[in-house]
């Protein structure tokens, strides 16, 4: 390896570790902060004659869209939760054109209905939902205009039978669609789960109804309309989701996992029911509360009943008391058996995960908290009684344990029983030691089989927010000694403690585990070799160029796909694939330090081209190997004139915003 090589590998280790941290944080972390429980605008889109604005809740992972035009606005998904919407509306004075629903949603409580009561407006559903709300059914081929814009109705089943989807294009040139709302049909990397329908169909037949969705109508779109999906990254409507809020059906065509399949009936369909972790059972209740019509809310007064004691509710199985404070406030002291999910993440789908749907929950919290919890629990169906305030417990201290004190422990005969309660995908990848994996959502049941409630335990996971609710669910179980490692993983390694994953080149039965300091590295390929498997062997590697898009246009001998060095690092599109994937850049500097930092991320095998596009242009003209490529214009060469391309318009972002990372 050459000194520049080793040098730049080295920087790219530096980087890595400084990063460390952050890979430690789940896939949904970026979505725990303040705003990510709130409506917030997250793009905007032009077309000709018309806009589509985009808003964004977080903590639910779900993208509603209005589509403006001329005045006039449509609703698309919306939550149940309207009010973002309905100011929205009056502020840039649109008149309501109605409510479109892309299918039955199960994930949360849409607000197709608050829309209709607030603003008098109908509701386009499928007609084949079998909705019970007055409603105006639409079809294949159906259009809803809204001013100088339309919307045309495609039938797209799979994720649900009544799956829709809804191609905008402008008034004038109805033919011309520009943009298409997907809903969970098509995400941005995936496809919707197959599997939420309760026992009508399977999810083998409903895979293939996606597949056939694919192949005899979305995919027969061009390939520069813009597909904007009812979900981002975190959500569990799909599998593998990108945190990209808005694709193309080009992009789609190649970059998706699941459609690179769609030459294989059998292979998409294994592909599409592989794998996927079970649906919360609030899944099916929210599906059946939107069908049948949500009740509507009074916004202003959310709560339920005031709950003057807390005698004899601490031993009913059926009793849930939530405490929506911080894991510190908890741990300081709680009532013994209440589970805390804190306001600060996802309290929605773990509330939807934990607590049985006809289950009676009770907030603990100060009344700003409750009130709060109260309102983002009707976006999932709960209705919440609350603790008063001015009520006195008995409390129990669990104090949080240190992650130095916990390692020092952990080389001790007496160590405590550690559980790590994340996913098992993320125990796989990275864990603090010898540990057991019990999923938070399986933790009561499994708990009271596999753990001894006399031993002391110690609960983790990445930041100390589903571990403070392990130490609930444990005590509900029977357990006393029990605790939350403080600051979860994200601590650890900050506090330099050691980490171990699996080395994936291992076979099940003789894993091998790995510090992370023990880096594997990117494979550093020559420009030769590149150019013999790229006219040999197309196909069989996956290759991304991340110089800038207008220079990849320019000059692109490799047929590379054109991806920002930001994209590369921080989505996780990259790193999945059947087949090696190669960075390349101008002279291959770059590009071997990004390839160091997704090397880390991924069990893919990760290439990178010596010398980068520089080179390919050198060995294009011959070189002391033999090897002849097709001959290439140089750099600096006059481009042959064409006649313009019809290009729809490019999603245009509001704001730029940086990615917080403040959760589990």
């Amino acid at each position: 390896m050459k000194f520049i090589e080793k040098i730049l590998l080295v920087i790219a280790v530096v980087l890595f570790a400084a990063n460390v941290s952050a890979e430690i944080r789940d896939a949904e972390s970026s979505s725990h902060s303040d705003e990510a429980a709130q409506y917030v605008i997250e793009s905007v889109y032009e077309g000709p004659g018309f806009r589509v604005i985009q808003f964004k809740l977080g903590v639910l992972s779900h993208f509603s869209y209005i589509l403006e035009s001329d005045g006039r606005a449509l609703m698309i998904d919306p939550g149940r939760d309207v009010a973002t919407y309905l100011d929205y509306a009056k502020k840039n004075g649109l008149e309501w054109a109605g409510t479109f629903l892309t299918h039955s949603h199960a994930d949360f409580v849409a607000g197709h209905r608050e829309m209709a009561h607030a603003t008098g407006s109908p509701i386009y559903v499928s007609h084949l939902s079998g909705d019970l709300f007055p409603h105006l059914a639409v079809r294949d081929g159906d259009k809803i205009e809204v001013g100088k814009s339309l919307v045309k109705i495609i039938e797209t089943p799979g994720h649900t039978p009544d799956g829709l989807c809804a191609l905008v294009s402008s008034a004038k040139e109805p033919e011309k669609g520009h943009y298409l709302f997907t809903g969970d049909t098509l995400f941005v990397g995936s496809v919707g789960r197959p599997d939420l329908m309760g026992g009508s169909y399977s999810a083998a037949e409903l895979a293939g109804m996606i597949f056939d969705t694919w192949n005899n109508k979305l995919a027969k779109l061009p390939d520069s309309v813009v597909i904007l999906p009812a979900h981002g990254a975190g959500s569990l409507c799909g599998a593998n989701l990108g945190d990209e809020p808005s694709s193309t059906i080009g992009q789609e065509r190649v970059s998706n996992n699941y459609l690179k399949l769609a030459d294989n009936r059998s292979a998409f369909i294994s592909a599409v029911i592989g794998g996927l972790t079970d649906a919360p059972a609030y899944f099916r209740e929210n599906a059946r509360i939107n069908r049948e019509g949500p009740e509507i809310v009074d916004w202003n007064n959310p709560l339920g009943a005031k709950v003057e004691s807390i005698d004899g509710l601490t031993l009913n199985s059926d009793v849930y008391i939530i405490d929506v404070r911080d894991e510190k406030a908890h741990s300081d002291g709680h009532i013994r058996g209440s589970i805390n999910i804190a306001l600060r993440g996802r309290m929605e789908n773990w509330t939807g995960t934990i607590v049985p749907f006809k289950a009676r929950v009770i907030l603990r919290g100060s009344e700003t908290q409750v009130l709060e919890a109260a309102r983002r629990l009707k976006r999932v169906g709960y209705n919440a009684d609350y603790l008063a305030f001015d009520l006195v417990f008995k409390d129990i201290a669990t104090p949080m344990t240190d992650p130095k004190a916990l390692y020092e422990k952990m080389n001790r005969k007496n160590a405590p029983v550690i559980v790590d309660v994340r996913l098992p995908s993320e125990w796989l990848g990275m864990r603090i030691g010898e540990v057991l994996n019990l999923p938070l959502n399986q933790l009561e049941q499994l708990a009271r089989n596999r753990l001894n409630p006399g031993d002391e335990i110690v609960a983790v996971c990445n930041s100390a927010f589903r571990s403070s609710i392990a130490v609930g669910l444990l005590e509900r179980a029977g357990f006393s000694k029990v605790s939350s490692m403080k600051g979860g993983g994200e601590a650890w390694v900050e506090a330099g403690l050691p980490t171990v994953k699996v080395n994936a080149t291992k076979s099940s039965q003789s894993e091998k585990e790995e510090s992370f300091t023990n880096l594997g590295l990117p494979e550093i390929v020559s420009a030769a070799e590149v150019l013999r498997i790229v006219k040999d062997l197309p196909g069989t590697v996956e290759i991304i160029d991340i110089r800038p898009a207008e220079q990849v246009s320019e000059y692109n001998p490799l047929q590379a796909r054109a991806v920002a060095l930001a994209e590369l690092i921080e989505s996780q599109t990259w790193l999945v694939g059947d087949v090696p994937l190669l960075i390349t850049d101008r002279d291959g500097s770059i590009a071997l330090m990004a390839a160091g930092i997704v090397s880390q991320k991924t069990r893919r095998q990760i290439k990178v081209l010596r010398g980068g596009i520089e080179e390919v242009w050198r060995e294009s003209f011959g070189n002391s190997t033999g090897v002849k490529a097709t001959p290439v214009e140089p750099l600096n060469a006059p481009q042959p004139k064409v006649a313009p391309a019809d290009h729809s318009p490019s999603p245009v972002p509001a704001q730029t915003k940086k990615k917080k990372n403040a959760g589990c």
